[in-house]
């Protein structure tokens, strides 16, 4: 496939694309300066040989003026005697020498040109080359501030939120443009604050009365209690409980989004052969069997309480939406961490709607207990890492989850 010459320019950087033109504008200014130049002097050069006043006459005529020819004597277009046939020769033999004259003068005009044209086009290269290098030296200049604000944007992040550019320099174009981002990160800053604090509250406002209410559902239903009130007791515990577990999804959801505040190596698989046998009472219960291929250690930079509910999601995901006789395959090779399940059939035009919370899927998947949040969650704590989670449709049915690490 070819390029064109503007697809092919605008892949340049933009300090190369500024040089270039640069040194193309310069070479166009010369192009245009030389043409000018050669047509002015080859017009000029050709009126002075016009004007040239050449006389020739007998040397015993004595000795003229230069450029006036003396008296009787013949001029090159009109004979002295032309009555006279011996002058004939002579009027012959000085046309001849004009002639000569005027071929010496045109090779040497020729030639002069020639010159002039060649050594100009060699100076006008050399000098748009030495142009494009100062343009290359200006255009650094002139993007040292843009570099220096990228480097500092890059180094900013929810960790140092409280840094900022603060660019100096005259008020120009790049002042206005640094003045407005760090603007623009103190709403963030604020922002992130105001969640922390949102996250922080709701861990306390929300958990401590549940937890109380646990409480005195337990010690005030104690038994022994009357006919119909076990059944209300025990209700009353699992909607207790599954609202506790849907504000830990949430209060975990919304840590995995604010990112990591702090990394260290983790064994990924270590933490899969852990969450595997916590998560083998459920797979019992559902009749799902669970096998892992956890042998080759896997270490990854990250947060080691978030990855182990992501592997708890994805590994209670495949158990949950399963069937009866099913199985659950994890596996885990460079950095990549593979959960398939058999079960119902997932078309995958929907797929993407399982990483959106509280979305689930009609049919046996809505079936199951479970408040959507799962791989939502897992997605959201796989971005945090820098990872990709993918989903695929299962070969057997159930969906084929691939999550890969940087």
């Amino acid at each position: 496939m070819r390029l064109s010459p503007r697809a092919l320019l605008s892949r340049l950087p933009f300090r190369a694309r500024l040089a270039a033109a640069f040194c193309g504008l310069f070479l166009l200014a010369g192009i245009a300066l030389l043409a000018f130049v050669v047509l002015l002097a080859r017009y000029g050069t050709d009126q002075q040989v016009e004007g040239m006043a050449v006389s020739y006459g007998d040397v015993s005529s004595g000795d003229a003026p230069y450029g006036e020819a003396p008296s009787g004597a013949a001029t090159p277009f009109e004979p002295a005697h032309p009555t006279r046939p011996d002058r004939a020769p002579t009027a012959l033999s000085d046309v001849a020498m004009i002639q000569k004259v005027d071929q010496t003068v045109q090779a040497v005009q020729d030639t002069a040109l020639r010159q002039m044209v060649l050594w100009s086009a060699v100076g006008l290269l050399i000098t748009a080359l030495l142009a494009g290098l100062l343009g290359w030296w200006l255009a650094g200049r002139a993007l040292r501030p843009v570099a220096s604000m990228t480097e500092a944007a890059r180094r900013i992040s929810e960790q140092n939120m409280h840094q900022r550019l603060a660019l100096t320099g005259p008020d120009d174009e790049l002042h206005r443009l640094a003045d407005t981002f760090d603007t623009m990160l103190d709403r963030l800053e604020k922002s992130f604050e105001s969640q922390r604090r949102f996250v922080a509250n709701a861990s306390h406002e929300l958990k401590t009365p549940l937890a109380v209410q646990r409480t005195s559902l337990q010690v005030g239903l104690a038994d022994p209690l009357p006919d119909g009130l076990a059944d209300v007791r025990e209700d009353l515990l699992t909607a207790n409980r599954e609202a506790e577990q849907l504000i830990n999804a949430l209060l975990l959801l919304a840590r995995s989004d604010r990112g990591l505040e702090a990394t260290e190596s983790v064994d990924l698989a270590a933490t899969a052969r852990l969450v595997t046998a916590e998560l083998a009472p459920q797979a019992a219960e559902n009749g799902v069997h669970v096998d892992l291929d956890a042998d080759t250690p896997l270490a990854v930079p990250g947060d080691p309480v978030l990855l182990r509910h992501l592997l708890t999601n994805l590994i209670r995901n495949a158990i949950q939406y399963n069937h009866p006789g099913g199985h659950v395959r994890g596996r885990l090779d460079a950095r990549t961490v593979t959960v398939t399940n058999t079960g119902p059939h997932v078309p995958a035009e929907r797929i993407p709607e399982l990483f959106e919370p509280f979305r689930r899927l009609d049919g046996d998947r809505t079936a199951a207990t479970g408040h959507g949040l799962g791989l939502s969650i897992a997605a959201s704590i796989a971005e945090a890492h820098h990872a990709t989670l993918t989903a695929r449709p299962g070969a057997e049915g159930g969906l084929a989850l691939t999550l890969r690490f940087p």
